[in-house]
């Protein structure tokens, strides 16, 4: 129809006309109330980044001279990390003349990956960046913690 009688319905209406697609031949436009519209498409936006999770990815520092048990200690925080979602970057961080050893620091990413095998899937090998070398292992399993913790005490509680 005529731009002109569109915008006279649109006036007796009370409402808008809106351009919906200018590229198409002839261009498409709708008669609506454009300040509902664009309220209802804000609130369409934020539904969708309330259901969305950020991935983060966290960092977990060792030295080719961390004990073992100490790197064990580290390997539960990048489990509980992965765990919750987050991807985790496990460093081995050198100094001095460390940096003519990167063997241990490969020995120490190879225990960690192998301890972490069930839970991460390694996204970036090990490799050399300035003074440390590092990993990046993303979550095997999408099923954060919490929620795992939340149908377990939900299937706990029924009879």
């Amino acid at each position: 129809m005529p731009t002109m009688e569109a915008l006279r319905i649109a006036r007796e209406a009370g409402v808008d006309l809106v351009e919906v697609s200018p590229t198409a031949v002839p261009p498409v436009c709708r008669i609506l109330n454009y300040g509902r519209f664009k309220y209802e498409q804000a609130k369409k936006e934020r539904d969708s980044r309330k259901t969305h999770k950020q991935v983060e990815i966290r960092e977990v520092r060792l030295r080719p001279k961390t004990n073992e048990h100490d790197i064990d200690t580290k390997t539960k925080v990048a489990s509980r990390l992965l765990g919750e979602g987050d991807k985790v970057k496990v460093s081995v961080v050198f100094r001095g003349r460390e940096m003519q050893h990167p063997d241990v620091a490969r020995g120490i990413l190879a225990r960690v990956m192998e301890s972490l095998k069930d839970e991460a899937n390694v996204e970036v090998n090990p490799v050399m960046e300035g003074r440390s070398m590092s990993v990046l292992l993303a979550p095997a399993v999408k099923k954060p913690i919490k929620e795992a913790k939340e149908s377990q005490s939900s299937s706990q509680d029924a009879p």
